[in-house]
């Protein structure tokens, strides 16, 4: 090959490379823009501060604070269980199974099959579950189920970062006399948690943003519940009942609803960026 021809290669994949970047930041400022300049007319304090008043889908006074109080309660119990479960597995799998053991493989399997199913066939078995004990919509199916969606993005996210740990660190820790539980729970633990907490947020955002999954499960509501067993509201249901309104008001209720559950997923990014640069100062590199 000669030196031309590979000059010639290099430009060509530098100009894909530079296109395919263009072309993703490009998308997300035209979804924001688009989200933020349609939801401008309808942007108030007092959709943070109120919850729907009567005739409120009908272009009448209040708020989406139940949807937002809602989407948070939601969000963070589902990714609170979804941890407590799945950082387990990836420790189990990566200390006490052989890397390639049958049981290991078919773990990840079964985690990846998990993942690929939609939100609504989540929904639709937590409906049948509720059916079957006599249960009614409410939030603590809704975390039930969110969680369960969850747990299967969280679990590989961080099998992936602990798989890139060094062996010699963990021999090292063996070698000093650590156990294997000291060993997840100091070392690996310790060394992989920026990866954990980008895991967390890739979940937690998912969570916090998919609606199939609990529009039979969660149920809705114009108050802030005040128990598990009550029904909650979330955002993403606001967003879909709000733009099936044939009243523009609304429509631009809806937009407003969506900027500012997109705000909430930027805030708690930059918050998480924060966090992994503090953490990050305590891994070997």
């Amino acid at each position: 090959m000669t030196l031309n021809k590979r000059k010639t290669e290099e430009r060509i994949f530098k100009f894909l490379m530079m296109a395919s970047t263009v072309i993703v930041t490009g998308s997300l400022l035209v979804i924001i823009g688009t989200i933020v300049v349609k939801s401008l007319p309808a942007l108030r304090l007092t959709m943070l501060t109120q919850t729907p008043k009567g005739g409120y889908y009908l272009g009448k006074e209040g708020g989406i604070l139940n949807a937002i109080v809602g989407s948070l309660y939601l969000a963070s119990g589902a990714t609170l269980l979804a941890v407590l479960v799945s950082l387990p597995i990836v420790l189990y799998l990566n200390l006490y199974t052989k890397k390639a053991s049958a049981l290991a493989t078919f773990t990840r399997f079964s985690l990846d099959v998990l993942w690929g199913i939609p939100s609504i066939v989540y929904g639709a078995f937590g409906f049948i579950v509720m059916m079957t004990l006599g249960l009614r919509a409410s939030l603590l199916a809704g975390i039930f189920i969110v969680g369960l969606l969850e747990l299967p993005i969280m679990a590989r996210a961080m099998d992936e970062v602990i798989r890139l740990i060094p062996q010699a660190l963990i021999d090292a820790s063996y070698s000093l006399g650590a156990t294997k539980l000291e060993t997840a729970l100091k070392v690996i633990v310790k060394q992989s948690l920026p990866g954990i907490l980008t895991a967390v947020l890739i979940a937690f955002g998912r969570g916090i943003g998919d609606a199939a999954s609990v529009i039979f499960t969660a149920g809705f509501t114009d108050s802030i519940p005040t128990s598990l067993l009550q029904p909650a509201a979330t955002l993403p249901l606001a967003i879909f009942y709000q733009l099936g309104s044939p009243l523009l008001e609304v429509q631009q209720r809806a937009y407003a609803s969506a900027a500012i559950l997109t705000l909430i997923i930027l805030a708690i990014s930059l918050i998480s960026r924060v966090l992994i640069k503090k953490f990050t100062r305590h891994t070997i590199r």
